[in-house]
């Protein structure tokens, strides 16, 4: 009960900030004291001068308190909390019985305020101003010692000068306990950081190392001249799985960072959900039953009323994840996935009977670079990135996710997504498939590869060797130009965007200038969003990001040669 009225009256720092939190702390607090003091100042008969001493700062603090707590502007309720009581406490020095009074200790208590909340230069401007402030009444009550009041009893002296001691002595202990408490934890957090990134770059020293393993070790074994053709072929298998495992963790990694730095963008369409589930089953269903598990996948709602505004691949991605999350931990028993509706929501979820997950570790799962099990004494693949990523997916989705788990017992993940089907509406879902494209019929053209990495470049040229009559190179942006200027009958150019000397998107702003017809399509190994409009805007036709799929390619090169 106590924890939801604080959470309620100050929300959490966690949430809204140190400072802020602190602010609505202040603000409550003079109010209630304000209070108070007034009644104490009425029960002592103080003058009238003094009891409004006390009420004009409770009426004004609780004003700042509504204002901050509505509003949540923060900044502005701290410069007005510290120039009021500057001017507060100016005004109770002379009504309040000066330096004979608690007023006094009220100045050491906005010191502390002001070396807690602001940084420099402010904090010095401030500090000063507060010194200069007090030399000056002291020089006043001095030189004019009648322009204070005297108290009514030596009695009344006493308490108000305990009363207020003790108040304002209290008040700067919580001010610096909390501050130390909330710096300890700040500390605690950094120490924990850096743990789990050591624990992180372990982890994928290791996940990037196994899969270079696979790849190395048996491309060499590919140089033995005695194997057979079955052995070949599973050499390359494994080479290609291994190559489809380290570029997952590059993916998760480029997908965290576009997700720091706000670069992640929701394309909106209309998904059939059934349909995305059925895929997905028929998918990972020989994998699990490799492993003597059985998968389940269970729709609930007809296939006209299935369909979801949201963004389908985003969508994929999260309920893949989870799958394959589910299939990792989980060596026996079963897989069971769907969704149910609830109101104006999609309830999927993904159940697994397997190692669980333990209570204090739950929230964690969620973070970034954290796996349940830090220390990975499980030995399980994976960077710990995926769940974050989920979650971050999810809540641009409009929707949250949530587990249910306990050891040995296995795990529930659930997520939701707003449900905004339109009955009567006709449904058109947009299928991709670059590979029903690959099929080119393109002969005798003339392509200039625009690219620094020799393995790149011969990578390149053998995909498209079958239709170009002939192949140019260029290894720089410079080169690329002078050679389509020599060349003026190209009909391709493969672009690099990060050649030495000038990048490629220079080198086709060059291009652009004196021919506008030439097909250029941009090729690069950031895969960052925003790099496919950055390749139009140079002046590109299309983009393609490494590592380059060759039926991807095929079907781009067939978009603007065979339309």
């Amino acid at each position: 009960m106590i924890n939801k009225i604080n959470q309620y009256l100050f929300r959490s720092p966690d949430e809204i900030g140190f400072d802020n939190y602190l602010i609505l702390i202040i603000c409550f607090l003079i109010t209630v004291l304000g209070f108070l003091g007034t009644l104490t100042n009425l029960a002592l008969r103080l003058n009238w001068q003094v009891i409004t001493s006390t009420t004009i700062p409770s009426i004004i603090f609780l004003l700042l308190y509504l204002y901050s707590r509505i509003k949540g502007r923060y900044i502005v309720s701290k410069y007005v909390i510290i120039i009021s009581c500057i001017i507060l406490l100016n005004y109770q020095w002379f009504i309040n019985y000066g330096s004979e009074g608690p007023v006094i200790f009220l100045f050491v208590v906005l010191e502390t305020f002001i070396l807690i909340f602001f940084n420099k230069p402010t904090k010095n401007i401030f500090t000063i101003f507060l010194l200069l402030n007090i030399s000056i009444l002291f020089l006043i009550e001095y030189y004019n010692p009648l322009i204070v009041n005297d108290y009514p009893s030596e009695f009344a002296r006493l308490i108000d000068l305990y009363v207020g001691v003790l108040i304002y002595l209290l008040i700067s202990v919580f001010f610096v306990n909390t501050a130390i408490k909330f710096y300890i934890r700040e500390q605690e957090k950094a120490q924990l950081a850096d743990k789990l990134k050591s624990a992180f770059l372990a982890n994928m020293s290791h996940e990037i190392r196994t899969p270079m393993n696979g790849i190395l070790g048996f491309a060499d074994l590919l140089k033995n001249p005695n194997l057979t053709g079955d052995e070949q072929q599973q050499y390359i298998r494994i080479i290609e799985k291994s190559g489809a495992r380290m570029l997952n963790i590059i993916n998760d990694i480029v997908d965290t960072s576009k997700i720091e730095a706000g670069l992640m963008k929701v394309e909106i369409k209309e998904s059939d959900i059934n349909e995305q589930l059925e895929y997905i089953y028929t998918f990972f269903k020989p994998e699990v039953e490799a492993k003597g598990v059985k998968i389940f996948c269970k729709s609930t709602l007809p296939a006209k009323e299935a369909i979801l505004k949201t963004d389908r691949e985003k969508l994929f991605a999260i309920l893949t994840n989870l799958v394959k999350n589910a299939i990792k931990y989980t060596n026996q028993g079963s897989i069971e996935f769907g969704y149910t509706k609830k109101g104006n929501s999609i309830e999927f979820y993904v159940k697994d009977t397997g190692i669980g997950i333990p209570k204090d570790r739950q929230a964690a799962i969620f973070e970034r670079f954290i796996q349940a099990d830090i220390s990975d004494k499980t030995a399980h693949q994976g960077a710990g990135l995926g769940l974050s990523i989920t979650k971050a997916y999810i809540e641009m989705l409009g929707g949250k996710i949530w587990v249910v788990s306990e050891v040995g017992s296995g795990s529930i993940f659930y997520f939701t997504l707003p449900y905004n089907f339109e009955p009567g509406k006709k449904i058109i879902i947009q299928k991709d498939n670059p590979a029903e494209k690959t099929e080119i019929h393109i002969t005798n053209l003339k392509i200039l590869i625009a690219e620094d990495d020799e393995t790149s470049e011969k990578l390149i040229s053998i995909m498209v060797k079958e239709f170009g009559k002939e192949l140019l190179k260029a290894q720089t942006g410079i080169e690329a130009v002078e050679i389509f200027r020599d060349n003026p009958d190209t009909d391709l150019i493969l672009m690099d965007i990060q050649m030495p000397g000038m990048s490629g998107y220079e080198a086709t702003r060059q291009i652009r200038q004196f021919n506008g017809k030439v097909i250029i399509i941009a090729q690069t190994a950031y895969g960052l969003s925003g790099d496919r409009e950055k390749a139009i805007e140079a002046g590109c036709n299309d983009y393609i990001s490494k590592p380059i799929n060759r039926a991807e390619l095929l079907a781009i090169i067939h978009k603007h040669f065979m339309n």
